[in-house]
């Protein structure tokens, strides 16, 4: 059984993790109850702690809002990483951390390995990619897993189709963005198995098959039975704050491969 410190257990990904883990000594926080922004309560927690791992779920994920409040995503997506995973390298504590299919900037037609140059075209993306930078700097022993388009219990492209088609018969969605999504449950349980067969470096974890958000939006309403009509259009035509990469799609080419993204939603609908 190893100790962990799980950080933003309230998040969608954190809930899952706190799920997935239950089997290890898991001290669980979110940010009322651990500022990861200051170093000292940082250093305090490990100081009354011997921890083994450190899982670090909490971000700042206002993609939109990033592009103003620059700031405020560089202080918890950057500064504050970068501090833990000092105070993790200081303690001898190994660093899990998840990262994003935005550090990259999307003009890739093969999509991107876990070794490809990142080159954010967004605020959050610089800010996530900065992170990034300061732990492999920092000495720790660490473990920096990217994910892309995340659901799960929380706010999510899902919930937010769900809602849109019980107000409208037609939506409209981007057909020119290509990712693939990532279940929280999946990634969980994915990183509670790269505890236990431990290896470091950076990895892709996404669940398999790439599709738009377009197809994305109409495998879900197909799957619900839900007689919407989705209409294909342009980043272009659907204008936002933020620049999105057109081909952000993540190659796992390091660790076991999940599940097709189509079989996990079923299941997330389902329950």
């Amino acid at each position: 059984m190893q100790k962990i410190l799980l950080l933003g257990k309230n998040g969608m990904l954190g809930k899952a993790l706190a799920e997935a883990l239950y089997a290890h000594e898991v001290v669980a926080v979110d940010k009322s109850e651990l500022d990861i922004t200051s170093a000292t309560a940082v250093e305090k927690i490990f100081a009354e702690n011997n921890f083994d791992f450190c899982v670090n779920a909490a971000a700042y994920t206002a993609v939109d809002k990033a592009e103003t409040e620059i700031e405020k995503a560089m202080l918890v997506n950057s500064e504050a990483v970068g501090n833990l995973a000092e105070i993790c390298a200081a303690n001898k504590i190994k660093l899990i951390h998840f990262s994003t299919d935005y550090v990259f900037d999307g003009e890739s037609n093969e999509g991107y390995r876990e070794d490809a140059i990142p080159n954010p075209v967004n605020a959050y993306g610089k800010s996530k990619l900065l992170g990034e930078e300061l732990i492999q700097r920092s000495g720790c022993e660490f473990a920096i897993i990217r994910l892309s388009w995340l659901f799960g219990d929380g706010k999510n492209f899902v919930e937010t189709m769900l809602r849109l088609a019980a107000e409208n018969p037609e939506i409209k969605v981007v057909s020119d963005q290509i990712g693939k999504p990532t279940y929280a449950k999946d990634l969980a349980e994915a990183t509670k198995n790269l505890i236990q067969n431990w290896q470091s470096g950076i990895f892709h974890l996404t669940n398999e098959g790439e599709t738009s958000w377009f197809d994305f939006a109409q495998k879900i309403f197909e799957l619900k039975k839900l007689p919407v009509k989705v209409i294909p259009i342009t980043s272009e035509e659907f204008p936002t704050p933020a620049r999105r990469p057109k081909n952000s799609v993540l190659l796992n080419t390091k660790l076991p491969k999940l599940r097709n993204w189509k079989e996990a939603l079923e299941e997330y609908l389902r329950n």
